[in-house]
């Protein structure tokens, strides 16, 4: 029971800080090539969606990340309540209270 606790708590930093490097990574090409890709946009909402949010959007206020998708700004806020309402439960209930 315990080893579900650590390995769920060691997905979240880790989703969290890859998150967070994808968005500095992004910048830097981003700034080295002076052009937007929108797989760029599509691979920060895939971190957002698998729990990364917080990371992500942290990350746009620390490296000063201007995006131009409306998409990614309203989005990931909303999975942030999302991510923490989720992580909420499975602490509170438990993880094998999630498995069906």
């Amino acid at each position: 029971m315990l080893l579900l606790y650590i390995l769920a708590a060691v997905y979240i930093a880790a989703i969290n800080l890859y998150g967070f490097l994808l968005v500095k990574t992004q910048k830097k090409r981003r700034d080295e090539r002076g052009e937007r890709a929108a797989s760029a946009d599509a691979k920060l909402i895939i971190a957002s969606l698998l729990g990364g949010a917080t990371a992500v959007y942290t990350a746009m206020f620390v490296t000063k990340f201007r995006t131009d998708s409306l998409l990614l700004m309203i989005l990931v806020p909303v999975l942030i309540v999302l991510n923490l309402y989720l992580f909420f439960i499975l602490f509170r209930n438990g993880i094998p209270a999630l498995a069906f």
